[in-house]
C-alpha cells in the first residue's frame, strides 16, 4: 500500500508464522525485528513519556500504566481519528495497523480470522510493576500483540509478558528477553495464560498494545471486552 511501505518487516512477520500455528498449549510467537529499524527508531524516539495522562492501575493483581489513543477508555474501540499528542510515526503506524494490507497480512501469519482492529495503547511498567498469571478467554479469534520498544533488556529479567500452561509463574513456559523491536503475540483462549513478574530494577518497559478481531456490522465484534 503507497505511503505504508518500511514500516513493518514482514519477513520477520513471516518467518514466524509457522512456530506460531503450532505452538502448545496455545498459539503464541515472538517475532523480533518487527519494524524496519529506521521506522522502529523514529517510534521509540517518540514513546510518549510517562506524565499526568497516563492511567495508573494498581490492584491486588496487577500495577501497570496505560496511554489510550486520544483519551478514551480502556475498553472503548479504538477510532480511525489521529492523535495530534502523538509524532508523526506513531499516527502512521495506528493508520496502517487498521488498513486491509495489515490485516490481510496478521490474517496470513495467524490464520486467525481477524478483520479489524479494535484496541490500540500504549503499556509500560516501572519498577514494582507486574501482572499476575491470567487468561482473557473471550472470543475465538482474539489477537494480542505487544510490541515492545525497549532497548538494553538484561536476559533474565523481568518485564516482558511471559507465557504460561497454567495460572502461576511456575508455569512459565517462555518469557522473552529482546524486548528491542520485537513482539509478543498470542490466540486469547481459555489456555492463554499470560503475565509480567515483578520488575524490582529502576528501569521503564515499554510497549504498544494491539487487539484484533473479527467484526461485522450486524453481529459486531467476535469478542466481549476485557481487562487489559
Amino acid at each position: 500500500m503507497e505511503g505504508f511501505s518500511n514500516i513493518v518487516n514482514w519477513d520477520s512477520v513471516s518467518n514466524q508464522s509457522s512456530s506460531f500455528k503450532n505452538q502448545t498449549p496455545f498459539h503464541f510467537a515472538l517475532i523480533e525485528k518487527f519494524f524496519e529499524r529506521d521506522f522502529y527508531e523514529k517510534l521509540y524516539e517518540t514513546y510518549p513519556k510517562i506524565d499526568e495522562t497516563w492511567t495508573l492501575a494498581h490492584t491486588a493483581t496487577k500495577t501497570q500504566l496505560t496511554k489510550y489513543w486520544n483519551d478514551i477508555g480502556p475498553n472503548d474501540v479504538v477510532g480511525c481519528e489521529d492523535d495530534p499528542q502523538y509524532s508523526e510515526e506513531w499516527n502512521k503506524f495506528k493508520s496502517y495497523a487498521q488498513s486491509e494490507e495489515f490485516v490481510e497480512k496478521i490474517r496470513k501469519f495467524s490464520g486467525v480470522p481477524i478483520n479489524k482492529l479494535k484496541f490500540f495503547h500504549f503499556m509500560s511498567y516501572t519498577k514494582g510493576g507486574f501482572q499476575e498469571p491470567h487468561f482473557h478467554n473471550v472470543g475465538p479469534n482474539t489477537l494480542v500483540f505487544m510490541v515492545y520498544l525497549s532497548k538494553n533488556w538484561k536476559k533474565g529479567d523481568p518485564g516482558g509478558t511471559y507465557m504460561a500452561s497454567d495460572v502461576d509463574e511456575s508455569s512459565i513456559i517462555f518469557e522473552p528477553y529482546n524486548l528491542d523491536n520485537s513482539a509478543a503475540v498470542f490466540l486469547d483462549g481459555p489456555k492463554s495464560t499470560h503475565g509480567v513478574r515483578l520488575i524490582t530494577k529502576d528501569i521503564e518497559r515499554r510497549a504498544l498494545q494491539m487487539t484484533f478481531e473479527g467484526y461485522s456490522t450486524d453481529k459486531g465484534w467476535t469478542g466481549t471486552n476485557y481487562k487489559s
